[in-house]
């Protein structure tokens, strides 16, 4: 299960995504859900998931790779869609008992769970084609105005960075300590809720251990290399806009714009 999860890992391969600025692409990902958040029907949605499948072919990772960040919210996006049909009034359209489902709670449903997915797609596919040191270069270069009102601007963007490069990480240590304990006899699977809960107790422990010694060897091997915060920092790498970035951010800011026209005015 620790390996459907793909938030934080990169997937290389050259691809016009790959080359665009990361600026570009975090602005374009931000641009993306407000759009995707003005979609009320099934045509918009169907935009919605053309403009997504377009950009991850244009990307050329695999589209099963971004389907496994999908695995793990699955009874999370059925739980909540249950959740629409259910308790939406309207027209009913079945029932059963005190249980009824509605023609508007199915739309609903229907919406929330593509919604929910292609959320989850797209942000995934920004990781998956910015490298974590890009990401974090991108981050600062966008936070950095905010710095006249206080703003630790690169403080923040490390601190994401590597919030998003340990995920992988600590889900690869969370998989060995798993077959460890079940090596030893435990049980993850099987009793009710509350005994789940206590098995889970062998599993953290360990767990928050590591997560603690990696964060202090991280901190230890950062003074050692006389990092000391964002002040006077040079960059190997300067970011600089290029034609297909502005080509990308006008394309992107035309569909939000689009999408924007047919639900206020068609």
């Amino acid at each position: 299960m620790m390996k459907n999860f793909t938030i934080g890992q990169y997937y290389p391969v050259k691809s016009p995504i790959h080359s665009l600025d990361p600026r570009t692409k975090i602005t374009c990902v931000f641009i993306f859900i407000i759009a995707l958040f003005l979609a009320y029907d099934y045509y918009s949605y169907a935009n919605t998931i053309i403009f997504s499948l377009i950009m991850i072919v244009l990307s050329r990772v695999p589209l099963k790779t971004i389907l496994k960040a999908l695995k793990p919210i699955i009874i999370f996006v059925l739980i909540t869609a249950l959740i629409h049909a259910f308790l939406t009034p309207g027209t009913e359209v079945w029932r059963w008992g005190v249980l009824k489902v509605t023609k508007e709670g199915l739309n609903q449903a229907v919406f929330t769970a593509c919604r929910l997915i292609l959320l989850i797609g797209v942000s995934s596919l920004l990781t998956l084609t910015t490298t974590p040191i890009s990401l974090t270069d991108g981050m600062e270069s966008i936070l950095g105005p905010f710095k006249r009102i206080g703003l630790p601007a690169h403080e923040l963007a490390m601190m994401m960075t590597i919030a998003l490069r340990f995920i992988p990480t600590l889900l690869e240590e969370t998989d060995k300590i798993m077959k460890a304990q079940v090596s030893r006899g435990a049980d993850f699977i099987s009793g009710n809720l509350i005994k789940k809960s206590k098995a889970l107790v062998p599993l953290l422990v360990p767990l928050f251990i590591s997560a603690f010694k990696r964060a202090e060897e991280l901190a230890l091997a950062m003074e050692a290399r006389g990092y000391h915060g964002g002040e006077g920092r040079t960059r190997m790498r300067v970011l600089r806009m290029k034609s297909a970035d502005w080509i990308s951010l006008g394309l992107v800011s035309a569909f939000l714009v689009y999408m924007g026209f047919y639900r206020w005015f068609m």
